[in-house]
């Protein structure tokens, strides 16, 4: 599984899946989803409701996965990000659930190339340099079955796209 980081916007980046920093509503949001939701369109948005007449709301740290729309991906898996506060162990492996989760639905997807934001670095202010290690152990550590042969790390700042840098290079 080859592992990179770019700077970008995520809904313009050509991969099976990219993955949404979602909020439990999956209505679309700010930041990456509301991006997502604006670029992708109204099916995603119909993909979101039918899950939550399905299944309720999706849990922090959950994935579920649903049409990309007009977006150039395939697929959209949204994940709901921890909101940091005070932070904690609590907080840090709900964020390796993320990334988990989404990487379990890509799997059984047969998705080759998925593409991650940085998830709960935004509004919900989970420190970046954890986040990024966290990022990049949880993935390093999947095991993908030879099913995923790419991930990208997209960074919308080059605060994050510096730090993924630093961390891929170890």
């Amino acid at each position: 599984m080859r592992l990179k980081t770019i700077q970008a916007d995520i809904t313009e980046v050509k991969v099976d899946a990219i993955v949404n920093a979602a909020n439990s509503s999956l209505l679309g949001g700010s930041g990456v989803d509301g991006a997502i939701h604006r670029k992708g369109g109204t099916d995603i948005l119909e993909a979101c409701r039918l899950i939550i007449n399905k299944q309720g709301k999706c849990n922090v740290g959950e994935a579920v996965i649903t049409t990309a729309g007009n977006l150039p991906a395939k697929y959209v898996i949204h994940t709901v990000g921890p909101v940091w506060n005070q932070g904690g162990e609590e907080k840090e492996a709900l964020l390796v659930n993320c990334y988990q989760n989404s990487l379990q639905l890509a799997l059984k997807n047969k998705i080759k190339s998925i593409a991650f934001p940085n998830i709960s670095t935004g509004i919900y202010k989970f420190p970046k340099d954890l986040a990024a290690k966290i990022a990049i152990e949880t993935v390093k550590n999947f095991k993908s079955q030879n099913v995923i042969n790419e991930v990208i790390f997209v960074c919308f700042d080059n605060e994050n796209l510096k730090l993924y840098e630093k961390k891929l290079k170890k």
